[in-house]
Order: C-alpha cells, then sequence, then structure tokens
C-alpha cells in the first residue's frame, strides 16, 4: 500500500467498501473479488487498497484477534507489530511503574501505543515513516489521550513524557540488519536513553548476550513456545532483583522464571525415564539450570539444552517425553528398529549433531500406523538417538 491508496482507503467510500469486503484468506478468489468490485464502478486504485487491507486484516487475527478488524496495516507493520497480548503486558510495566505518559519512539502501525493508551496512559507515538504514520493515527483515532508524530526518534522532545518505548527497525530493504549501529535508532542511543528514563527497549530474541549491559532487566517473551521478542527493562520498569526472566505465554495462562542473572548450568548425568525439552525462551534467559534444578533433573549433556529427569517433570516451562529406548545415532540401527515398532509417523529433534532432520527421515523408509518422537543429540558428548513419545 502506498500513500495514494491510504488516502482512497481513509473515504467514507473507502472504509465502507471495507467492512463490506471483510477478511480475505488465501482461499479467497482474488481475481473474482477484483473484477466483482471494478464491475460496481470502483476505482482500481481503491479496489487494490481494500482487497489489500482485507488480507492483511486476515493475516492479522493471530496477532490481534478481534481487533483486527478495526485496525488498518501495512505488510511491514503487521510483520513487525507487537502481538496484543504482549503488548498488554509491556502497558501494564509503565501502570505499575506509576509512569502516566508513555513516548513510543519508532511505534510502527502502533500496537504497544494501542495498549498503552487502552489503559489510559498518555502516549506520544514517533514515526519516521510518513505512511506508516498515518496508520498509527488511525489506529490510534479512538483514543483522545494518544497523539502520533511524524519525525526521528532521536528527535523527540521526552521533556513531558515519564517513560519510553523503543523497538529500534532491524530491517533495511528486507534485509536483516546485523550491526547494532544500523538500527534505527542506534541500540547504544537507545541505552544511553535507558540510563536518563525508565524505558522499554524491545528486540529480537536472538539479542548477543554481550550486549546487554549491567543493571538492566532482560526478559524473553515465548508464545506458545515460539520466542517473539527479548525486552531490555531500565529504572522502576526493571524489578528488583530480577537481571533474567523467562515469560511463557499459552492458551494455559502466562508463567515465568526469573533469576538476578544467567543461572549456572546443572550437573550432566545418565539418562532417566523422561526427557524435558525446556521452552526457547527458557533457553535464550540462560535459565536452564535452574529449571533442571527445581524439577530434580539434570543436563543430558554440558553443552544441549536438554533435561533429564527419573521422574515425570511436570512444568508449564518445557516439553516433555517419556523415553521409550536409547539407539546410537546410525541409520541401519533406526531403521531396523522403528520398522520393528511399526513408526510411520516420525517427529525428529534435533540438537548438537549436524544432520538434516528432512533428509533423515526420509532415507529411514518409514511405514506403519504407529507414531513417536526421535531425539538426535549427544549424551556426554557422545551422538545418540533417543526414540520418546510425548508426555
Amino acid at each position: 500500500m502506498d500513500l495514494a491508496e491510504l488516502r482512497a482507503l481513509l473515504t467514507p467510500e473507502g472504509l465502507r467498501l471495507l467492512d463490506e469486503v471483510g477478511t480475505i484468506d488465501d482461499s479467497t478468489d482474488v481475481v473474482r473479488a477484483v473484477s466483482r468490485l471494478r464491475a460496481a464502478g470502483h476505482s482500481p486504485i481503491l479496489v487494490a487498497a481494500v482487497l489489500g487491507q482485507a488480507r492483511l486484516r486476515a493475516r492479522a487475527v493471530p496477532k490481534f484477534g478481534d481487533f483486527a478488524s478495526r485496525m488498518l496495516f501495512t505488510p511491514d507493520g503487521l510483520e513487525q507489530a507487537t502481538r496484543l497480548r504482549v503488548a498488554a503486558l509491556h502497558a501494564g510495566r509503565f501502570g505499575d511503574a506509576g509512569v502516566d505518559v508513555v513516548a513510543d519512539l519508532g511505534c510502527g502501525i502502533g500496537a504497544d501505543a494501542l495498549a498503552f493508551a487502552a489503559l489510559d496512559l498518555g502516549v506520544i507515538a514517533v514515526e519516521r515513516d510518513e505512511l506508516t504514520a498515518a496508520v498509527a493515527a488511525y489506529n490510534l483515532a479512538p483514543f483522545p489521550s494518544a497523539r502520533v508524530e511524524l519525525g526521528n526518534a532521536e528527535d523527540a522532545d521526552l521533556s513531558a513524557v515519564g517513560g519510553v518505548f523503543l523497538d529500534p527497525a532491524r530491517r533495511s530493504a528486507g534485509r536483516r540488519l546485523s550491526d547494532p549501529g544500523d538500527w534505527s535508532p542506534r541500540l547504544d542511543w537507545a541505552l544511553e536513553l535507558a540510563r536518563e528514563h525508565p524505558t522499554g527497549i524491545k528486540l529480537g530474541p536472538g539479542l548477543p548476550r554481550e550486549l546487554i549491559p549491567d543493571g538492566v532487566e532482560a526478559q524473553w517473551v515465548s508464545v506458545d513456545r515460539e520466542v517473539v521478542e527479548a525486552t531490555l527493562w531500565s529504572g522502576p520498569l526493571a524489578r528488583e532483583g530480577v537481571g533474567r526472566a523467562a515469560l511463557v505465554l499459552s492458551d494455559a495462562g502466562a508463567v515465568e522464571l526469573t533469576s538476578e542473572g544467567d543461572s549456572a548450568d546443572a550437573e550432566a548425568g545418565a539418562l532417566g525415564g523422561y526427557l524435558l525439552e525446556p521452552d526457547r525462551a527458557v533457553i535464550r534467559a540462560r535459565l536452564i539450570g535452574d529449571l533442571a534444578r527445581s524439577l530434580g533433573g539434570r543436563m543430558l549433556d554440558p553443552e544441549i539444552a536438554w533435561i533429564t529427569a527419573d521422574d515425570e517433570p511436570s512444568t508449564p516451562f518445557g516439553q516433555a517425553f517419556r523415553v521409550i529406548e536409547r539407539f546410537p545415532l546410525d541409520l541401519k540401527t533406526l531403521k531396523r528398529e522403528l520398522g520393528t515398532r511399526g513408526i510411520g509417523t516420525l517427529e525428529i529433534k534435533k540438537r548438537g549433531v549436524d544432520l538434516d532432520p528432512a533428509g533423515f527421515r526420509q532415507r529411514l523408509g518409514l511405514r506403519g500406523e504407529n507414531a513417536a518422537t526421535l531425539v538426535l543429540t549427544r549424551i556426554a558428548g557422545e551422538r545418540a538417538a533417543i526414540l520418546a513419545e510425548r508426555v
């Protein structure tokens, strides 16, 4: 979508047509929809804007639920936007810290700003891209406490704000930028700001550890087992005594594992009757050792993020498997053993071994009606294959 399409969309005719069309998913016959709308006398630019927006709304449902039908999006803005559930937790931090006005620098389409405004916080949302800023202004229009400013994050007037939230742009022309000095705004500028104001800095989950400064809380968040972000919190937004946190969100609710810092590794030991694959937020936060000890478990290997235990581990911080048998990581052996058990559906998990699971599965010649999980990993430095089933 470009500015001309947005202008066509932001008319009574455009918005009415968008509501009439509803959402359009991948199964929709778009060509037929275009023909129908053009036959009704709508201009090509309006048809393109409406259908493009309808498809984006369909894609936005997993992040925004029913709110997606009331919002506008850009493709990049939707991809980078915080899930509404996570944005609400961001907003809660500011509310709990007593912040009354938040500057959302690099607000994108306004996902986090929406959550701030929904808590009746004042919001100054700054966005440098004109099209994205216009979309954010539309999304925030129902909230009189929020306003959108077109400009650079570095130039924003922060004299009237109590806290700052940033989501530095880490892509340019579709390419991921690995150098924090190329992000917009730069990470060093954002961290300097965090020393002066209560600040939340949303970053990618693969944030290098050496970039995390002392005195901040680093929180990794996973949603339905997918790590979606790492956020650095400073000042009163950071919780006392918490330097590392793994927040796990699922349909069952929200649970969190916290520590003052990276936890010491648990001792490695023999394979027990159960395996636990820690949630990736726990792995990213380096809290595997704390999790293993809390379950009475041990590491499968000093360098591998698998926990093993003799008793069934019951925890929301990972997926448990019952061990059926251990084999050497040998194609001929595994092909024979899986065939004997009639396993035709096989989930393969690998960690610590250089192997392509898809290619390996094909070479196994699976047949049968039974299902299982095969864990390809190392135990005490030795390559191993563990046949297991999900608990």
